[in-house]
């Protein structure tokens, strides 16, 4: 792809939102996301970045995101720089289609989109699945576990004794939802 076909391409998919600060760069800024589209200087490399969050966010999932890079992340990355999570692509512009490049876009914005909410979602599962495995090895059942659960809160050991009583049974509810979602899946 040439300089050309790079600005036509972002103003095909952006609009009038592409803006070009210098005669290698693009930037194309909504209130939803900043996309950046980096030609090296020498021309022989193209690079699309976009924040997705800050680097302590995601610090707890950096395991969970170097995974997505070898098995989900497809032509895309994650990467750390500057105290940013960022998405980002890397391609030779030589060889590079424009359908390529925009696919490249797109999947970036879903990642930005997605934010860490499938990783955060990801560990929650996992932290659930170490309290089934824990209830089950005391030989409990789910309705034994969810007593439990319920005492804890009613003592302020788990969440806030001022969200009432509604807060509580809505949390509850959750809780049970996914017991009996996942205490199938789950070997003592």
């Amino acid at each position: 792809m040439t300089p050309e076909e790079i600005s036509n391409t972002l103003k095909d998919l952006f609009g009038e939102s592409v803006e070009m600060p210098a005669a290698t760069s693009w930037q194309v800024e909504t209130p939803n996301f900043r996309l950046l589209v980096l030609l090296s200087e020498d021309g022989s490399w193209l690079r699309i970045l976009l924040p997705i969050a800050d680097a302590q966010e995601a610090q707890p999932f950096l395991d969970k995101l170097l995974e997505a890079n070898f098995d989900t992340t497809l032509e895309t990355r994650y990467a750390l720089h500057q105290n940013v999570l960022w998405g980002v692509f890397q391609h030779s512009p030589a060889t590079l289609a424009a359908s390529d490049f925009s696919a490249a876009v797109a999947r970036l914005l879903a990642l930005q989109e997605r934010g860490l909410s499938d990783f955060f979602d990801g560990l929650i599962e996992s932290r659930i699945r170490q309290i089934i495995k824990a209830a089950k090895m005391q030989g409990q059942s789910v309705e034994t576990t969810l007593q439990t659960l319920d005492r804890f809160y009613a003592e302020g050991l788990m969440g806030e004794m001022e969200l009432g009583r509604e807060s509580r049974e809505n949390t509850l509810a959750a809780w049970r939802y996914q017991l009996e979602r996942l205490w199938p899946e789950v070997e003592p």
